[in-house]
């Protein structure tokens, strides 16, 4: 677990007011800083390593054995624990199963709500030609994305437009993600491939690989770079 909450009355809990008593802030100090251990490794601390790493010598060991007097640290089989951690632990990640089940749900039923919200009732109105209209809409809107995305007005536009309308929208989705990745690689629009030559060629297909950034202007291109 992240971090372990615990009552911000802890300190008066009996058991915390008699190491208080014993060993003072240091006791009760020693018993938080095993407890965050605990709570990062959210399983038992092998008790000597445990050691180690506090550095708990002769005097601390004191501390260390009257906190398993007074049940506040548990040790079995050479493993250090707290009851009250390992049942919180417990608490925090049935309680984080069901959150991840509660968004899981909500998120099936705001795709089931998008899948109602999208539905178009059938009438008796010319619906193949409304399609189409709304389809040629669409294109292009996202068309005119691509076009000044690109950035490199050459060639027929008509033409190159007739080539994204006989795309999907999920090829041209991955055209618009593609296309920065792509300037980014090739800032020189100069250099970069026709809009044409890039349909023809389905280049957002292409691997991108970007040059060193240490060659300077005026240095000759790597051979993977070559565009029409």
């Amino acid at each position: 677990m992240k971090y372990y909450l615990h009552d911000s009355n802890a300190f008066n809990d009996e058991k915390i007011t008699l190491l208080y008593m014993k060993y003072g802030y240091e006791g009760v100090g020693l018993f938080y800083v095993i407890l965050e251990k605990l709570s990062q490794q959210e399983k038992p601390v092998t008790e000597i390593v445990l050691k180690t790493q506090l550095n708990i010598k002769k005097k601390l060991e004191k501390v260390l054995q009257f906190m398993y007097e007074i049940d506040v640290l548990s040790v079995k089989n050479g493993e250090v624990f707290s009851e009250t951690l390992l049942n919180f632990s417990e608490k925090y990640q049935i309680k984080k199963e069901k959150t991840r089940k509660r968004v899981a749900e909500w998120r099936e039923k705001q795709i089931d709500a998008e899948n109602v919200t999208s539905y178009e009732r059938v009438s008796n109105t010319p619906k193949v030609k409304l399609s189409k209209v709304k389809l040629s809409k669409v294109n292009n809107i996202e068309f005119d994305k691509f076009w000044n995305l690109y950035d490199k007005k050459i060639g027929k536009k008509e033409k190159i437009k007739s080539k994204w309308d006989k795309l999907t929208i999920e090829v041209q989705e991955k055209i618009l993600d593609y296309i920065p990745k792509y300037i980014k690689s090739q800032p020189d629009k100069s250099f970069r491939k026709n809009p044409e030559t890039f349909f023809n060629n389905e280049s957002w297909n292409d691997e991108i690989i970007t040059k060193k950034e240490s060659q300077k202007l005026g240095d000759s291109a790597d051979e993977n770079y070559k565009y029409s």
